[in-house]
């Protein structure tokens, strides 16, 4: 059976990168102990602001911000949806409130991904 993959694209301040790091950090580890195959999260590196569309164009970011693309694996659909419902009820994650998040949490996007090619 084919992995599971929920996608994150979001803008973070870059004077917020180490206190994004610090709250993705404990929110991989709850994910991870919940059932999650694995947990990552990258800070952009080489993501120029395209002419149509790019990742600082999909997240409407500010010229002090930086993107973060992010990801957790999961065996499947269906695990991935028990392992969220773990998680969203683990009061760790009622501790991380969007309102205390290190970045804008309207304009971050996300989704659930069926994996095709895996090498």
């Amino acid at each position: 059976m084919p992995q599971y993959v929920d996608g994150f694209v979001l803008p973070v301040p870059k004077d917020n990168v180490d206190a994004y790091r610090r709250m993705a950090r404990k929110a991989g580890k709850i994910w991870r102990e919940h059932g999650a195959v694995a947990f990552h999260e990258c800070v952009a590196d080489d993501v120029d602001p395209g002419k149509l569309t790019s990742f600082p164009r999909s997240v409407k970011a500010k010229p002090d911000e930086t993107v973060v693309f992010a990801w957790i694996v999961y065996k499947s659909r269906a695990h991935r949806d028990r392992v969220n419902t773990k998680v969203m009820s683990d009061p760790r994650s009622a501790e991380m409130s969007a309102a205390d998040m290190p970045f804008d949490t309207k304009r971050m996007f996300w989704g659930g991904f069926r994996m095709i090619v895996d090498v």
